[in-house]
């Protein structure tokens, strides 16, 4: 009786075991007549520990992806102190500006930026706004130190 023909994808299924076989041989150890068997322990033991750490860079490699670096600059804005004492300045600018709208010659109207700030950005924010009132004051000075005094209307 005359053997069946193999059909196209049954050859190529042979085709893909015989690669994976050919795969697994050349991983394997060839033993040779005078090798002694400690030795042959020892060798494979040492290629299989090389194998084992080739998987793992190998996936380590995949899994692993690079993160861009970051800008000094974000790093500055994402302090948590900055954010307190832009909170805190403007929280004072608001308080005396809804100060000055409801109550323009009340006699708190000195501590409303400080609660502001307090009630915004905490310490650091009361800290930042004293600063940046001294800061502003300091230039306002000496800008003003050019310029010619103008004439009262009376």
């Amino acid at each position: 009786m005359a053997k069946k023909r193999r059909s196209a994808k049954q050859k190529a299924n042979d085709k893909r075991l015989g690669r994976m076989a050919k795969a697994r041989a050349k991983g394997r150890i060839t033993i040779k007549n005078r090798v002694s068997r400690a030795q042959v322990k020892r060798t494979v033991r040492r290629v299989t520990r090389k194998r084992n750490a080739r998987k793992a860079f190998n996936k380590a490699k995949k899994t692993t992806r690079r993160m861009p670096r970051r800008s000094g600059l974000k790093g500055i804005t994402s302090s948590s102190t900055l954010k307190k004492v832009a909170l805190g300045v403007g929280g004072a600018t608001m308080a005396a500006a809804l100060l000055s709208f409801v109550a323009p010659n009340s006699s708190i109207g000195k501590f409303a930026p400080a609660a502001g700030a307090y009630a915004l950005g905490g310490l650091e924010g009361v800290i930042g706004n004293f600063a940046l009132g001294m800061i502003g004051n300091r230039s306002a000075s000496a800008s003003n130190a050019n310029v010619a005094p103008q004439m009262e209307v009376l």
